[in-house]
C-alpha cells in the first residue's frame, strides 16, 4: 500500500533517484534562480537581448539601492498593514466559530458549518465587480482598511474549516471536566482550550499570511496607487509606458519574498507540529 523506502530498493533505482533529486530540485529553482540573475543584470543586457548570459556588468548594489530609494518601502508596510490585522483577524474569528461549531450541539450547526466550507469553492474572479462597487458605496475603495476587511471575510472560511476540524479532534473530556468545576464557557475557550490550539493557530498564520501577502488579484482590484496598494501590486511600478524594467523589478521580487520566508523559518516548528498534529496516534 506505502512506497518502499528507497533504501530498500535496488542499486540501480537509488542511483537514479539520487541523480534525478539535484536536477529535479535545479528545475523547481530554476526561476528563483533566473530572477535572482536579472536582479543584477545592468539595463543595457535587456535591450541588447543578454538575458541568460553572463551580466555585461555586475550592478547588485546599483539596482538593489535604486529599488530601496523608490517608493517599494512604503509599499512594503502597506504590506505589513494589510497582512498583519487580517492574520489576526482571521485567525480570531476563525479560532472563536470553530469553538462554537466544534464544541457545541445545535440546530444548523452542520448546515453553518457547510456554508463555511461552500464559500472556499467560490471562483474568486466572479467576485470582482460585486466586491469593487461594494467598496466604492462604503467608500473603502483604495484604502488599506476595505483590503484588510475583504481579505478576513474571504480567509475566515477556510480558517473556520481548519480551526474547526482541529478542536473536534481534542478531549472532549477537558470541556466536561472544566464544566462541572464550574467554569465560564468563555473561560474555558480561554484557559482551557486556546493553549492546546497554538500549532493550529501558528500554522494557520504562516498560511494566511503569505496567502494574504503574496496576493496581487485583489491588490489591483481594489487598491491603486502607492497610499494603500501592496507590494505585489506596487513592483509593476517600475514598468514604463513602453519598457518594463525588469532588473528593478526582479531586485524588488526578491526583497517582497523576504518576508513570508521569514516567517516560515521563525515559525518552521511550531508550523510543522500543526500540520501533523493528530497524523500519528
Amino acid at each position: 500500500m506505502f512506497p518502499a523506502p528507497i533504501e530498500k530498493s535496488s542499486r540501480t533505482a537509488q542511483i537514479t533517484y539520487q541523480s534525478m533529486l539535484p536536477l529535479a530540485l535545479l528545475l523547481w529553482l530554476a526561476p528563483l534562480l533566473a530572477v535572482a540573475l536579472f536582479s543584477v543584470r545592468p539595463d543595457t543586457d535587456f535591450t541588447i537581448g543578454n538575458y541568460w548570459g553572463i551580466p555585461s556588468s555586475w550592478e547588485m548594489i546599483s539596482n538593489y539601492s535604486q529599488v530601496f530609494n523608490s517608493s517599494m518601502p512604503k509599499y512594503i508596510l502597506n504590506s505589513f498593514f494589510i497582512t498583519i490585522p487580517t492574520v489576526i483577524g482571521a485567525v480570531s474569528l476563525s479560532a472563536m466559530a470553530g469553538f462554537a461549531l466544534g464544541i457545541y450541539k445545535f440546530r444548523f450547526n452542520l448546515l453553518i458549518f457547510f456554508l463555511f466550507i461552500a464559500g472556499n469553492f467560490v471562483p474568486f474572479q466572479i467576485l470582482m465587480v460585486p466586491v469593487r462597487d461594494l467598496t466604492l458605496d462604503m467608500g473603502l475603495y483604495n484604502t488599506k482598511t476595505g483590503l484588510v476587511l475583504f481579505h478576513i471575510a474571504f480567509q475566515t472560511g477556510f480558517c473556520t474549516l481548519f480551526m474547526r476540524n482541529f478542536i473536534k479532534a481534542l478531549p472532549f473530556e477537558l470541556i466536561e471536566a472544566a464544566r462541572v468545576e464550574g467554569v465560564a464557557e468563555w473561560r474555558i475557550f480561554w484557559f482551557v482550550v486556546l493553549p492546546l490550539m497554538k500549532p493550529a493557530l501558528a500554522a494557520l498564520a504562516v498560511l494566511i499570511f503569505t496567502f494574504i501577502w503574496n496576493d496581487y488579484f485583489w491588490a489591483v482590484v481594489l487598491t491603486q496607487g502607492e497610499a494603500a496598494q501592496p507590494v505585489t501590486a506596487g513592483i509593476t511600478s517600475f514598468n514604463a509606458q513602453f519598457r518594463a524594467m525588469y532588473h528593478l523589478m526582479s531586485a524588488g521580487s526578491l526583497i517582497a519574498a523576504l518576508p513570508p520566508v521569514a516567517m516560515f523559518f521563525l515559525m518552521q516548528k511550531h508550523f510543522i507540529a500543526g500540520l501533523t498534529l493528530g497524523a500519528v496516534k
